[in-house]
């Protein structure tokens, strides 16, 4: 590998996020910006399996 990984922070805080069963989450995000509507809060729902994401799905 040639190449160099960089490692990205984010001084953000994290949406709250609810447990639904052992593999499954659902986060809120509230957005607000220069679009149609002016705001909108996505929720992402997520499936993990051995610690990492096995399927996203992001809607209002």
């Amino acid at each position: 590998m040639g190449r160099r990984a960089k490692r990205r922070t984010s001084r953000r805080a994290l949406p709250p996020t609810t447990c639904t069963d052992a593999t499954h989450y659902i986060a809120t995000q509230h957005l607000e910006g220069d679009f149609p509507g002016g705001a909108v809060d996505l929720r992402y729902r997520f499936t993990l399996r051995d610690d990492r994401i096995e399927r996203l799905v992001i809607a209002p």
